[in-house]
């Protein structure tokens, strides 16, 4: 790994640690794993791998949108209800797929959750479903009985 690598996967960790919560820089790049950055035309990072799995890409905006495999990291490492969206049954195989969450079917949601926030969605049995960007914030998932809750980018289903 160059010096740059190195410079840029401490400044990343910070992020992670600053949008997901404390402890989420090392989940998503471990020391002893093997990392890959990507960069844009102008050196910037942009998408970074781990053991060959995207974990998150780096935005312009400065935040991180996660893949599945970065999902699986955060949850394995900070817990299930971090940063996470519960949908029932009848949505498992939409998600899985990669289509959007509706909050009629969501039954639970982490209460920090807002509008924009990277999430996890889960079924019932809390296994990962999918990753991507919540439209509402968790008290409007629960309350509201139309319109779309989390715009899934990636399922697991659709990852191969």
């Amino acid at each position: 790994m160059s010096d740059s690598d190195a410079a840029d996967l401490k400044d990343l960790r910070v992020v992670a640690d600053y949008q997901f919560g404390a402890g989420a820089g090392d989940a998503l790049f471990p020391t002893d794993a093997e990392i890959t950055i990507s960069r844009s035309r102008s050196g910037r990072p942009r998408q970074v791998s781990v053991e060959g799995e995207r974990v998150v890409t780096y935005g312009t905006d400065g935040r991180f949108t996660l893949g599945v495999a970065g999902g699986r990291r955060l949850r394995d490492s900070l817990g299930d209800a971090v940063y996470q969206v519960q949908v029932g049954d009848e949505s498992i195989p939409f998600v899985s797929d990669g289509k959007n969450a509706f909050a009629k079917f969501v039954t639970d949601v982490d209460p920090d959750v807002r509008s924009g926030d990277e999430v996890s969605i889960v079924g019932p049995d809390c296994e990962l479903l999918g990753v991507g960007r919540a439209e509402l914030s968790a008290d409007a998932m629960l309350d509201f009985q139309t319109g779309m809750a989390v715009r899934v980018r990636e399922g697991v289903g659709s990852v191969e």
